[in-house]
């Protein structure tokens, strides 16, 4: 499973033109599955998002979590951090989870955040969004729950 977080002062995504999440200071996660995932690194990932200190202390140190900030996430399925562009310039998405084994999963990491935060917001499984942020910082980081635990 692989996530980009970006700390944000707000974000939100649109499908159609209507707004179906947004958040103000919190963590934007892009959230791929891929094709091998469990429950276990979906778990592991949670796990790593919510304790990972990227907020900033009261000496302006990077050594908050999420949850000890009370911030938000916005989670949003994106599938093409899975694209490998090695070959070509066309990706290929092999590596990616097949809908039916990626939303659960999905769904699974959803619940798991709901459980530990009071704010979470959702984009739309399978749907084309238009997501839109404001960076703060910029902090944006990589996770691979194949790299990093």
């Amino acid at each position: 499973m692989r996530a980009v977080l970006q700390r944000v002062t707000r974000a939100g995504v649109r499908v159609g033109g209507e707004t179906v999440g947004e958040i103000g200071p919190g963590l934007l996660v892009l959230l791929g599955v891929g094709r091998d995932d469990t429950e276990g690194d979906a778990r592991h990932l949670l796990e790593k998002v919510l304790a990972l200190r990227v907020f900033d202390d009261a000496e302006g140190r990077m050594n908050l979590s999420v949850v000890e900030r009370g911030g938000a996430l916005l989670v949003v399925s994106q599938f093409t951090l899975y694209g490998d562009a090695r070959r070509g310039r066309r990706p290929s998405w092999s590596d990616a989870a097949p809908p039916e084994l990626a939303e659960p999963l999905y769904e699974y990491f959803v619940a798991g955040a709901r459980n530990a935060l009071a704010r979470v917001e959702t984009g739309s499984f399978r749907r084309v969004m238009e997501v839109e942020l404001v960076n703060d910082g910029p902090v944006t980081i990589l996770l691979d729950s194949r790299k990093t635990f």
